[in-house]
């Protein structure tokens, strides 16, 4: 019988609250294209790619938004960090159309902050 690996701690930052309260005004969807990635994190699946330039095993990726028809590259951005192999922290998210992207010292201070 396979062993069930252990479920991943998700947190969140209320920089993510926030960030996720105010684009669900605007895509309502936003929930919904999200929650798979989040799953995949709990099962333990780590993706995206590493940002250098921060202390932090900081990840970004992308999420396809299916409120617009444009595919990944203008869909939202979620950036996480590996706190530990059974704890992942969601930092930011953000649409690529509103902003094109965060520097290592916004997410430095996001995960500074949430410590």
């Amino acid at each position: 019988m396979p062993s069930e690996p252990p479920s991943v701690e998700i947190k969140f930052t209320d920089e993510f609250k926030r960030r996720l309260r105010t684009l669900s005004k605007k895509y309502r969807q936003i929930r919904s294209d999200v929650q798979p990635v989040i799953e995949q994190l709990q099962a333990g699946e780590f993706l995206g790619d590493q940002i250098p330039g921060t202390d932090y095993t900081v990840f970004k990726v992308r999420v396809r938004n299916s409120d617009i028809q444009k595919g990944k590259s203008a869909g939202y951005r979620l950036i996480y960090q590996l706190e530990s192999p059974t704890s992942v922290i969601l930092l930011l998210i953000y649409s690529k159309l509103d902003q094109a992207d965060v520097t290592a010292d916004e997410i430095q201070a996001v995960v500074e902050g949430f410590q």
